[in-house]
């Protein structure tokens, strides 16, 4: 008998939140897909003049998010709202987005914190709707299994 395994984007739950602005639920409605990037490379190597090779081990778990969102969506006028809230807030609000990306199903969740906008995303008006990319820089990410 074969194994096999299903798949649902109905299955993952996340929640986007800063202590000032307020929390959003993203439970697959108005997303067209979520990922998660990790920035820091966890290896280098040094070569020598005599070709030795020094490997060096590096911490880190800074990353970021990218989250797809239709244009049209109440998740996009969460994140466009937030946006607009933390470029006119005090300097030391814009870092302190969280978000908490539950997959219960594939036995992950991960804990992004120290959050920040990259940069609003680019809109196209056209004749079909959109999805716009925004992107989260966060501090910290950590995948924690379940």
């Amino acid at each position: 008998m074969s194994k096999h395994s299903t798949f649902s984007f109905t299955d993952i739950d996340a929640t986007i939140s800063h202590p000032s602005y307020g929390s959003y639920s993203i439970q697959g409605e108005g997303i067209g897909d979520m990922s998660i990037t990790k920035l820091t490379d966890r290896s280098v190597h040094d070569v020598a003049a005599d070709g030795s090779i020094m490997t060096s081990k590096i911490a880190g778990n800074n990353g970021n998010v990218t989250i797809n969102a239709q244009q049209t969506s109440t998740l996009h006028n969460f994140l466009q709202g937030m946006f607009n809230y933390l470029w006119g807030a005090s300097t030391d609000e814009w870092a302190k987005i969280s978000l908490t990306i539950r997959a219960p199903k594939m036995q992950k969740t991960y804990y992004c914190t120290g959050g920040a906008f990259v940069k609003e995303p680019d809109e196209q008006f056209q004749s079909q709707g959109q999805k716009l990319p925004w992107v989260l820089l966060f501090n910290d990410i950590q995948r924690i299994p379940i």
